[in-house]
C-alpha cells in the first residue's frame, strides 16, 4: 500500500456542524410591549363612556345607515366604471400619433390631477347655477331644445360625474403604464402572425398589461370608496358619511359612536374589496412566476415517467 493510500484511508469525515439559530430577544420584548399597549387601548375604549357603545350597536344595522352603505356602493361602482372607460380612451389618446389627441388628453390630465377633488365636486354642485338653462337651436332662430337644470334634482348624477372625471385622469396613467410595460416584440410578433391591431390588444397586449394594471386599479377602487365621503360638497347627502355623521349624529348629538359606525362599514367593504383584488391579481399573474405549482410539478413528473417508458 502506498503512502497516499494509507493517508487517505485514515482521513475521517468531518463532524456535522451544530448550528445554533440566532436569537432575537428584542423582537419578543417589542411584541410584548405592543400587545400590552394594544390591550390597554382596548380596555380604555371599552370602559370610556365617550365612545357610546350602546349607541354604536343601536345604529350599526339601522335602516338609514344601511341605505347610506347602499348609496355609497352605487357611487363607487358607477364612478369607477365610468372612470375606467374614460381612462382607457384617454390612455389611447396619449399613445396616439395624432398630436391633437395627445394634447387634449394631456390637458385633461393636467386639469383634473392638478386640482383637489373637493374643489371639483364643489364646482359640479354649482353647475345648475352656472348653467341654469341649456338651449339648443338655430342661431337667431327658434329654440329646438330647452332644459332648466335648476328644476332637476340631479345631485347623485353630478356626484358620479365629478368622481368619475377625476378618477379617469388617474386611470389613464395606470392603463398607459400597463400598456407600455408590455415589450414591443409582443406586438410585432402578433402582427407577423397576421393579427389585427384590435386582436393584438385583446389577445396579446392587454392580458400581459393586466398584471400591471390590476394592483393600482384595486387601490383606486378602495380609494374611491373612501372619497365618496366628500360628495357632501355637491351637495349629495345620502351617502354613508352624510347619513351617519351629518344626519343621525347631528340629531342625537353623539358624533363619536356614529363615526365609528361609518368607519366599521368602510372597513367591512374595504376588506371585501381587498379579497377580490387578491384573487384578481393571482388570476392575471399566472405564468409570471418561475415557481412551479403542484399541478405543474405533477404534470412534469408524469411527462418524465412516460418519456422513460418510451
Amino acid at each position: 500500500m502506498s503512502a497516499d493510500e494509507s493517508s487517505s484511508s485514515t482521513v475521517t469525515d468531518p463532524a456535522p456542524i451544530d448550528a445554533v439559530p440566532l436569537r432575537h430577544p428584542w423582537r419578543w420584548v417589542a411584541a410584548i410591549v405592543i400587545l400590552a399597549l394594544f390591550g390597554l387601548f382596548l380596555y380604555g375604549a371599552a370602559t370610556n363612556p365617550a365612545y357610546g357603545w350602546s349607541t354604536y350597536f343601536e345604529y350599526l344595522f339601522n335602516d338609514r345607515i344601511l341605505l347610506g352603505v347602499f348609496n355609497t356602493l352605487q357611487l363607487t361602482v358607477y364612478s369607477m366604471l365610468l372612470g375606467i372607460v374614460l381612462g382607457v380612451v384617454l390612455a389611447v389618446m396619449r399613445l396616439s400619433p395624432n398630436p391633437v389627441f395627445r394634447s387634449v388628453s394631456w390637458v385633461f390630465l393636467w386639469v383634473f390631477r392638478g386640482t383637489p377633488i373637493y374643489v371639483q365636486l364643489v364646482f359640479w354642485g354649482l353647475v345648475p347655477t352656472i348653467y341654469s338653462n341649456i338651449q339648443l337651436g338655430v342661431p337667431f332662430g327658434p329654440s329646438l331644445f330647452h332644459l332648466n337644470l335648476q328644476s332637476l334634482s340631479i345631485p347623485f348624477v353630478l356626484a358620479c360625474l365629478g368622481l368619475a372625471l377625476n378618477e379617469a385622469a388617474y386611470m389613464a396613467e395606470i392603463i398607459r403604464a400597463g400598456i407600455l410595460s408590455v415589450p414591443e416584440g409582443q406586438s410585432e410578433a402578433s402582427t407577423a402572425l397576421g393579427m389585427s391591431w384590435t386582436l393584438t390588444m385583446r389577445r396579446t397586449v392587454l392580458p400581459q398589461a393586466m398584471r400591471v394594471i390590476i394592483p393600482p386599479t384595486g387601490n383606486e377602487v378602495i380609494s374611491m370608496l373612501k372619497t365618496t365621503s366628500l360628495v357632501t360638497a355637491v351637495p349629495y347627502s345620502y351617502d354613508l358619511y352624510s347619513i351617519a355623521v351629518r344626519e343621525v349624529a347631528a340629531r342625537i348629538f353623539e358624533p363619536v359612536p356614529l363615526l365609528m359606525v361609518a368607519a366599521t362599514w368602510y372597513l367591512v367593504v374595504t376588506s371585501i374589496l381587498m379579497v377580490g383584488q387578491f384573487y384578481l391579481e393571482r388570476h392575471f399573474s399566472r405564468g409570471a412566476s418561475r415557481k412551479l405549482t403542484t399541478k405543474q410539478l405533477d404534470a412534469l413528473a408524469k411527462a418524465q415517467t412516460e418519456g422513460g417508458h418510451v
